[in-house]
């Protein structure tokens, strides 16, 4: 209890910036995402005339409750980079928290609640318009809104784990060019994944965007069991608890005095 309660401090903290701020990041959280979906889903999904591969839908509804899960996972990459690394070095948020009896690991906790409060407002705005657009399949994809939260948290916390080991941005330019875009291109939210090289298709296997996918249009759609859902939301979860912990160890070690 003693720990939610001071996690909840951090995340006030973050809330009462933002409630100031937030503006500035409006056109990267909730236009942008919003652009993708009428360029690729009304624009050029106008020119596919087959959808046999899509599963006979039209390519706006297979592309919206992807483009939930892609959005959640673009918005924890950046959440879970530059802001990390400036509360540890410039603005030194994380170090005057801890100058209080709050602890690294509740540090922590409250970032992991605050990005994921983050993504669970994108996600909820970004279906809404896409609802309004015509790119709603069924009421399904009200629980991409819930699956691309936990997508997102299952990068972002152990993005959060490695920022936190950093002394300088430079290696953040390798996560948005050489992992965060290939989880955006090539995960199965654009194409099936069937369409990719068969010794990539592993490598694809192991990425949260995949999962979250899967799920989104799976239960958007209402052809995935129980079973193979239970098992993407398993690993996603898995991935977020090996993030925190991973954050809890890195936090203590840059933190603790």
């Amino acid at each position: 209890m003693e720990t939610l309660r001071a996690s909840w401090f951090g995340f006030e903290k973050s809330w009462t910036w933002y409630r100031r701020n937030w503006r500035a990041t409006a056109v990267s959280s909730f236009v942008t995402p919003l652009l993708f979906l009428v360029a690729l889903g009304l624009g050029f999904g106008s020119q596919v005339r087959s959808t046999a591969l899509i599963g006979g839908v039209s390519y706006l509804q297979y592309l919206a409750p992807a483009l939930v899960v892609v959005t959640a996972v673009q918005g924890a990459t950046f959440e879970s980079t530059y802001p990390i690394m400036s509360q540890f070095m410039w603005q030194k948020s994380f170090v005057a928290m801890v100058a209080t009896p709050i602890t690294p690991a509740q540090v922590l906790y409250s970032q992991t609640m605050w990005i994921g409060s983050q993504l669970f407002l994108r996600s909820v705005v970004f279906v809404v318009i896409a609802a309004a657009l015509g790119a709603a399949a069924g009421p399904g994809i009200v629980l991409a809104v819930p699956l691309a939260t936990l997508t997102g948290l299952a990068f972002s916390t152990l993005l959060v784990a490695y920022s936190a080991t950093l002394e300088k941005p430079d290696a953040f330019n390798n996560i948005f060019r050489f992992v965060m875009m290939p989880m955006t291109l090539f995960t199965g939210a654009f194409f099936p994944v069937s369409q990719l090289p068969e010794w990539l298709v592993p490598v694809v296997w192991l990425t949260p965007s995949w999962h979250g996918i899967e799920l989104t249009r799976g239960l958007t759609f209402g052809t995935m069991g129980f079973l193979p859902a239970l098992g993407h939301i398993a690993y996603l979860g898995a991935l977020v608890a090996l993030g925190l912990v991973l954050g809890v160890k890195f936090f203590h070690r840059r933190l603790a005095v």
